[in-house]
């Protein structure tokens, strides 16, 4: 549903992640990332894409077009985690987002800001994805008037009636395959064939007698938050105070800084994202002195079992193959993650990601969490996970609790800080304080099923989100 109703925050052609957690087992995260293109292309070189600059966060660079979309894999990791999980047949799992697109649906606050800035020069590419957005005189839909997308309604049904076979190895695969090689892009029918979403054993590490699992290696985001939970370890606090403070900051600086120089560089994420955790675990990295848009779904049951998924598309490509609906990603123009240039990683490979969905489970219950955000995710889901696991907090004032997040730059550190935190950083760092909590910071997401109490859950005021319990 959130994959195709936050027009230009993601969309269904895009890259996921899917950490499950049913009691008894052991975690796994499914991985459904974006993967490099070029398969069957008799060695021809994709154009480069269009670059861009656009104001949003304060300044983006990045790459749009056809030669910006890679692999997608959402649908299938998706598709994968209901036929082993799920108790809904596909088709009637579908159903609800049929109805709401083929209905129309309301644009979200938080989709509009973004389009605000990139309604015109990504979205602006294709005819049907413009018309979906604007009013007939060109401009921006309002927040909250009714978004049609025209055609998407008929894809999803397909996809419902057939799975996932008919976008990767069907006619929706074709027209996708079509139209980014007609606009100079790598995709080709033969990657779409050979994708396959893979399953992986999740990374675990413990906090205050709760084993958490997130997304292991070859992802980058789920390492970097289990380094900065492991460097609170041991940690004994009551509060935020300024020492707390101080030491999250320079925990966040560590970490960060280690992923910019060695784990976003690296050919070999398995073996530096270890060295990260032993390097912590030790302590001589995180607390030493000196040291792309997504969407989020989290989802227990009462049999303990625990559902997280994260989904990106970047910031879109804006390219929407005709007949389809579907708005496509533009992954391989994402450049601050990927900051080693996609054309010299194998096709096929999956391309570097933040995301990192997360499950927690303790002998009392099971917590499923997770964040959009970009390089946020792991910073917000830290200091929610802290305060819900280590200080106690309730599920509400743990998520909307002010928060850091340190931005590891090329010419300075610097920090970012919501209202409500008392405190000043050292001279190492510039700070940037905000007037009011908001996007910037994340917008996470727990489900909380507890065997004496219940479900709880909540969502972020930062994010429009929100909270559903069934029997």
């Amino acid at each position: 549903m959130t994959m195709n109703t936050q027009p230009g925050v993601c969309a269904l052609a895009g890259g996921a992640y899917v950490t499950v957690w049913a009691e008894g087992s052991s975690p796994i995260t499914i991985d459904g990332n974006v993967a490099v293109p070029g398969f069957g292309n008799g060695g021809s070189a994709a154009e480069a894409g269009m670059p861009l600059r656009l104001g949003y966060g304060g300044g983006v660079d990045t790459v749009v077009g056809a030669a910006s979309v890679a692999v997608p894999g959402s649908l299938a990791a998706i598709e994968l985690a209901s036929r082993q999980f799920g108790a809904v047949r596909w088709d009637q799992l579908l159903a609800p987002v049929i109805r709401a697109v083929r209905q129309g649906f309301p644009l979200p606050s938080a989709c509009h800001y973004y389009l605000c800035y990139a309604g015109t020069s990504i979205f602006g590419r294709s005819p049907d994805g413009f018309a979906a957005l604007h009013h007939d005189d060109g401009s921006l839909r309002d927040r909250g008037s009714s978004i049609r997308v025209p055609h998407l309604a008929d894809t999803l049904a397909a996809i419902a009636s057939e799975g996932s076979r008919i976008f990767y190895e069907g006619e929706i695969g074709v027209r996708i395959a079509r139209h980014v090689q007609d606009g100079g892009g790598a995709l080709t029918r033969q990657d779409l064939r050979n994708y396959r979403a893979a399953v992986r054993e999740s990374l675990r590490v413990e906090l205050n007698g709760w084993q958490i699992a997130t997304n292991p290696p070859p992802a980058i985001g789920g390492a970097t938050l289990a380094a900065m939970l492991l460097a609170f370890r041991d940690r004994k606090m009551h509060c935020w105070d300024a020492e707390s403070l101080d030491y999250l900051a320079r925990v966040q600086r560590a970490v960060l800084t280690y992923r910019r120089d060695r784990l976003d560089l690296t050919d070999d994420v398995p073996a530096e994202a270890a060295r990260l955790l032993d390097l912590v675990r030790n302590g001589q990295l995180a607390g030493a002195p000196v040291s792309a848009s997504t969407v989020h779904t989290s989802t227990v049951d009462d049999t303990g079992l625990g559902c997280s998924i994260t989904a990106s598309s970047g910031y879109g490509s804006g390219e929407m193959p005709a007949g389809t609906g579907l708005w496509l990603n533009n992954c391989l123009g994402e450049l601050e993650l990927n900051r080693r240039d996609p054309g010299t990683l194998p096709i096929g490979a999956r391309l570097p990601s933040n995301m990192a969905p997360t499950v927690a489970r303790s002998r009392g219950g099971v917590l499923s969490t997770g964040t959009p955000g970009a390089d946020r995710i792991t910073t917000a889901l830290h200091q929610f996970l802290v305060n819900f696991l280590l200080l106690g907090l309730g599920l509400d004032e743990a998520i909307a609790h002010p928060r850091m997040h340190v931005e590891v730059r090329k010419e300075r550190i610097n920090l970012a800080l919501e209202p409500g935190l008392s405190f000043t950083p050292g001279e190492e760092f510039s700070v940037t304080r905000f007037p009011e909590i908001g996007m910037y910071f994340g917008g996470v997401g727990a489900a909380l099923f507890d065997r004496s109490r219940g479900f709880d859950t909540s969502a972020d005021p930062r994010r429009e989100g929100a909270t559903f319990v069934s029997s």
